[in-house]
C-alpha cells in the first residue's frame, strides 16, 4: 500500500516541477487548450445532431406507436451522448499527446536533465516523424483496450447495486492505470521501451500506477482542470518512469533521509 502515497506523490512532485519552471508550465497548456477545443465542437455537435442521427439509423422505428418510437430512440441518443463523453475522457491524454508531442518530449527531456546526478537526459535519436508515427499507432492500441474497458463496465453499470457502487471505482481505476501509460510513454519512448514492455513494467507496481492515475483521472472529469494539469503530469509521469525502470535520481538519498528522521522522530 506504500506505493499509492508513492504515486501520488510522483503527481504532485510534477505539479511543483512545473511551478518552478513557468515558461513550461505555460507551453505545455497549449496542446491541452487545443484538444478541448476539438472535444467541445465535437460534443456541441453530438448534443445538436444526436437525435436526428438516431431517427436516421433507426428507420424501423418510425412505424411505432407512441410513446414507444420516442422513448426508444431517447434511450439512444443517451447512450449516444454517454458514449461519446466515456470516448473523450479516455481519449484525451492521447489526443493532447499527440498534438503536443513536442511540447511534451522537451518538458520531458529537461525534466530527466535537472533530477538525473549527471545532468542529462536519454534520447530517441529518431525523426520526429517517427516518434509521431510510434507514438499514434501505441496510443491507438492503448484506447482500444481502455475502450474495451470502458464498454465492459458502461454495461456492468447497468446491474442493481453493484453498478452504483463497485463499478465507479473499478472505472476510476483502470481509467487511471492507461491515463498513467499514455503519461508514462513520454519518457518511455525515449529510452526504446516499447508499449507492451511499458504495460509489463506498470503491471508489475500497479498501486503505483493507481496512486498516481487514480487521482489525476477523478481531476480529469472536469475538463479545465485536465488543461491545466496536464503538463505537470508529464514531468511528474517522467519522474515516475525513472522509478519504475530503477534510474538514480538526484535527491532521493536526501528525501530517505528525511523519511528515515521522519520515522526515527514518530518512534
Amino acid at each position: 500500500m506504500r506505493d499509492l502515497g508513492v504515486g501520488f506523490r510522483y503527481l504532485l512532485k510534477g505539479q511543483r516541477w512545473v511551478g518552478r519552471h513557468g515558461r513550461q508550465f505555460g507551453f505545455g497548456l497549449l496542446p491541452g487548450l487545443i484538444t478541448l477545443l476539438l472535444y467541445a465542437a465535437a460534443l456541441v455537435a453530438l448534443a445538436l445532431w444526436g437525435t436526428d442521427f438516431v431517427a436516421w439509423a433507426t428507420p424501423f422505428a418510425d412505424d411505432w406507436s407512441s410513446p414507444w418510437a420516442g422513448l426508444f430512440r431517447g434511450f439512444l441518443t443517451a447512450v449516444l451522448f454517454a458514449l461519446g463523453l466515456l470516448l473523450s475522457v479516455v481519449t484525451f491524454t492521447a489526443v493532447t499527446l499527440l498534438i503536443g508531442q513536442p511540447f511534451y518530449e522537451n518538458l520531458s527531456e529537461k525534466v530527466d536533465r535537472d533530477v538525473s546526478p549527471d545532468g542529462t537526459a536519454p534520447e530517441s535519436g529518431l525523426p520526429l516523424l517517427r516518434e509521431l508515427w510510434i507514438s499514434a499507432r501505441d496510443s491507438l492500441r492503448i484506447v482500444v483496450r481502455a475502450l474495451v474497458w470502458g464498454v465492459l463496465l458502461f454495461a456492468l453499470g447497468f446491474v442493481p447495486v453493484v453498478g452504483q457502487t463497485v463499478v465507479p471505482v473499478v472505472g476510476f481505476l483502470v481509467t487511471g492505470f492507461f491515463l498513467t501509460e499514455e503519461l508514462t510513454a513520454v519518457a518511455l519512448q525515449r529510452r526504446a521501451v516499447d508499449v507492451r514492455e511499458r504495460l509489463r513494467l506498470l503491471r508489475s507496481r500497479r498501486t503505483l500506477v493507481w496512486g498516481f492515475g487514480t487521482p489525476l483521472a477523478v481531476a480529469f472529469l472536469v475538463p479545465f482542470v485536465a488543461v491545466f494539469l496536464m503538463p505537470g503530469a508529464v514531468a511528474g509521469a517522467t519522474l515516475m518512469a525513472r522509478d519504475l525502470l530503477g534510474e538514480e535520481t538526484a535527491g532521493d538519498r536526501s528525501e530517505e533521509s528525511e523519511e528515515s528522521a521522519e520515522e526515527g522522530v514518530t518512534r
